[in-house]
């Protein structure tokens, strides 16, 4: 799977590529929604007002649903989008794609067993923070029993397909401290915030949904420490919180695809020069500098889950498989 399309590419390419390679098979309405688009000069005139990153398909599609759009066939949307663009527009303006999908913590917690001692987990672009509760979630993994948190079941269950010899733990880990960075933090204690989090979610994904709404309640009741800004000018600065005897792990799901090459470099070589680990989820043109192994078939997804820069497995964008890579 293709996580993306140059942002620099016309805006009809964009649309067929997230309808063929990214919306098929995982949502029939935005497949729908986004082959229209691309055969579509007038809707694609509209689009194209929006400055270039702006006018990726999730983060329109999300803006319109966020609006009230119709879930229904492309006349329809389409009918709809021109009569309500100024909102659209206006929302796809302030907004960006901050999918935050506690269903990841899946890819997570087998490379979590590995740092010892109580965990510090910092998550550079953190969204609401969902992602930085792997101990409050119980998961279920093909062929391992249910693994609980230590005070028991949890509303939010996560099952994960896994292939190969993945090491699912027996217990989760122990997190005494959880930060993150993101430019536009979201908080879900707020509606308008949580209600922009459900409209990132794609259409027919209802079990996505309902997991938002529990994991939300989560955070809510114990919020994270996440700051504002750019993850290469906070990081540094950030670490110093961390309480003495903790172990630092960084991580982050499917953002530094948004960056530059220069700014992903830039990351790279700071977050090497931390004491801790690095735990990173991307695509795998993302960091070139992670050997994949093309030995072990990726099931379809170019995601690309690494512990210190050594490639761990493959994995599913939104946590439901994961496949392990065997030492070589």
């Amino acid at each position: 799977m293709s996580m993306s399309v140059d942002s620099g590419a016309p805006t009809a390419e964009r649309y067929r590529v997230f309808a063929d390679v990214e919306a098929h098979g995982m949502s029939a309405a935005y497949e729908t929604w986004a082959l229209g688009v691309a055969g579509d000069p007038g809707t694609i005139a509209l689009i194209d007002e929006l400055p270039s990153p702006k006018r990726q398909p999730n983060l329109v599609f999300s803006a319109a649903r966020c609006q009230g759009a119709p879930m229904g066939p492309y006349h329809v949307f389409r009918e709809w989008l021109r009569a309500h663009w100024v909102e659209v527009r206006a929302t796809a303006l302030t907004h960006a794609t901050q999918t935050n999908e506690a269903a990841r913590c899946a890819l997570h917690v087998p490379a979590l067993a590995g740092p010892e001692g109580p965990i510090a987990l910092l998550e550079v672009g953190a969204s609401a923070g969902l992602c930085l509760y792997p101990d409050r979630y119980s998961y279920r993994y093909g062929g391992h029993p249910q693994l609980d948190p230590a005070t028991g079941p949890s509303p939010v269950v996560i099952d994960c397909t896994a292939s190969g010899p993945v090491p699912v733990p027996d217990r989760l880990p122990e997190v005494v401290w959880r930060g993150g960075i993101d430019l536009n933090p979201l908080d879900v204690r707020h509606p308008d915030d949580l209600a922009w989090l459900d409209a990132l979610v794609w259409p027919e994904h209802d079990d996505r949904r309902a997991r938002l709404r529990a994991a939300a309640a989560i955070v809510a009741a114990d919020p994270p420490r996440i700051v504002t800004g750019d993850l290469n000018d906070r990081l540094v600065a950030l670490t110093a919180e961390l309480p003495d005897g903790a172990t630092l792990v960084v991580f982050h799901t499917v953002v530094l695809m948004y960056l530059d090459q220069p700014e992903r470099d830039r990351f790279a070589e700071t977050v090497q020069a931390l004491p801790g680990h690095w735990l990173s989820v991307e695509p795998r043109s993302v960091l070139p500098a992670i050997r994949v192994r093309d030995d072990v078939p990726n099931d379809g997804s170019d995601l690309v889950l690494a512990l210190d820069g050594v490639q761990l497995a493959w994995a599913q964008p939104h946590g439901r498989a994961i496949r392990w890579v065997p030492d070589p």
